[in-house]
C-alpha cells in the first residue's frame, strides 16, 4: 500500500522550499517555521528578469550565496546538503535509498509535469519548485508527494522522472534533491538573526545590478510598459496573470509577495533578540504586503481585460510607491540590526 513514512506529518505551508523543509524538519523533532527558515535563510528579496522566449518574473525570493537552504541550516544546526545529477537512474536510486533508510525526501520538480496540477488545459512549467517525496510503493510504482496544501499526492515514477528531469528554462530541475543532517539541531541565536536581516536588506538597498531589490521594482515600473513591443496580446495576458501568481498566495509566495511571511519572522526575531522595535518593522512590512496583493490583484483584472496593453502605465505609479515604502523598510531594519 502506498502510504507515508511512520511519523511523517502533512502539513499545509506557504512557500514550496520552506515548506519542504519544514516537513523534513518537524520529520525530525525540530520545529522551526517555515518563516524563520526564510528570514535566517535570507530568503527575501525581489527581482525582475525578462528573459527572451520566456514570460517576464517578478519575484520576491532572494538567492543568497550560499542558498537559502545552506543558510538556515548553518543557523539551525543542520547540515543540509544539495545534489543534482544528470542520471535518471541515479536520482531514482538515492531517492529510494533514503525512503528505504526512513527518512522522507526533498525534491526539485517542474510542477508542469505533475498530474495533481490543473492548469485548465494550457501547458505551463516552472521548474523551481519544490515537493517532499514521503512514502513510495514498489508494487504500484508510485511515490506519495507532500505538497503544500496538506493532502497527500500518489504520482507515478515515470511522471516523477519527467518533472525532475525536465529541460524547461528558466529553473531546469536537474533531478536535484537535498540530504539533512540534525545531529547537531539548535535554535538561531540574536547575532544570526541580526546578520541574516542585514543580509536581506544589503541587496535590497545596494544590490550588485538594476534588475535586483529597490531598484529592481523601479525597473520594473520602467519595462512593464513597455510589454506590448516584445510579445502579442495572448503573450501580454500570460504575462500579467503570471506576475499575479508570484505575488499571490497561489503561487507559493505566502502572499504579498513574501511581505507577510517575512513580517511573521520578524516577529519571531524579536522575540529572539529581545528587541521589540522589530515589531514595528513587522507591521511595516504587513502594510506592504497589503500594497503588494494590492498590485497583485490589478495584474489579474488587466490580464482580463479586452485592450491590456492600454492600463500598463497604471502600475507605473503603484510599483514606484511600493520602492518607496520597501526603501524607507528596510533602511530602518538595516538601521535596527546594525545597532544591535
Amino acid at each position: 500500500m502506498l502510504n507515508p513514512l511512520a511519523g511523517f506529518k502533512s502539513l499545509e505551508t506557504h512557500h514550496c522550499v520552506t515548506g519542504s523543509m519544514r516537513h523534513i524538519y518537524v520529520y525530525n523533532d525540530h520545529d522551526i517555521s517555515e518563516e524563520m527558515l526564510l528570514g535566517i535563510g535570507a530568503g527575501v528579496s525581489f527581482s525582475y528578469w525578462h528573459f527572451k522566449g520566456q514570460p517576464p518574473f517578478l519575484g520576491g525570493r532572494g538567492m543568497p550565496k550560499p542558498s537559502m537552504e545552506e543558510l538556515a541550516g548553518q543557523r539551525t544546526g543542520v547540515q543540509i546538503v544539495s545534489h543534482t545529477t544528470s542520471s535518471a537512474r541515479k536520482a531514482e536510486t538515492s531517492l529510494l535509498a533514503l525512503l528505504d533508510a526512513g527518512q522522507p525526501v526533498m525534491l526539485q520538480v517542474d510542477m508542469g509535469f505533475l498530474p495533481y496540477f490543473d492548469f485548465d488545459g494550457q501547458e505551463y512549467h516552472f521548474g523551481g519548485h519544490v515537493v517532499v517525496a514521503c512514502g513510495y510503493d514498489s508494487g504500484t510504482g508510485q511515490v506519495l508527494i507532500a505538497d503544500r496544501e496538506k493532502d497527500l499526492h500518489p504520482v507515478s515514477m515515470p511522471d516523477l522522472e519527467r518533472a525532475r528531469g525536465s529541460k524547461h528554462k528558466p529553473f531546469p530541475p536537474k533531478h536535484g534533491w537535498w540530504t539533512f543532517d540534525f545531529s547537531t539541531k539548535r535554535w538561531p541565536g540574536a547575532e544570526e538573526v541580526h546578520r541574516a536581516i542585514l543580509e536581506q536588506a544589503g541587496p535590497m538597498l545596494k544590490p550588485p545590478i538594476r534588475n535586483i531589490g529597490v531598484p529592481g521594482i523601479r525597473k520594473a515600473a520602467q519595462m512593464i510598459p513597455q510589454w506590448p513591443d516584445r510579445m502579442d496580446v495572448d503573450e501580454l495576458r500570460w504575462a500579467l496573470f503570471n506576475t499575479y501568481i508570484f505575488i499571490a498566495p497561489v503561487g507559493g509566495s505566502g502572499g504579498g509577495c513574501f511581505r507577510y511571511m517575512f513580517s511573521r519572522f520578524l516577529c519571531e526575531a524579536a522575540e529572539i533578540t529581545g528587541d521589540e522595535r522589530l515589531m514595528e518593522s513587522a507591521a511595516e512590512f504587513q502594510h506592504i504586503g497589503d500594497e503588494w496583493e494590492k498590485l497583485g490583484r490589478w495584474f489579474q483584472q488587466a490580464s482580463q481585460e479586452p485592450e491590456p496593453a492600454s492600463l500598463l502605465a497604471e502600475c507605473v505609479t503603484l510599483l514606484n510607491e511600493l520602492a518607496d515604502w520597501e526603501e524607507r523598510a528596510w533602511q530602518q531594519l538595516q538601521r535596527l540590526a546594525t545597532e544591535s
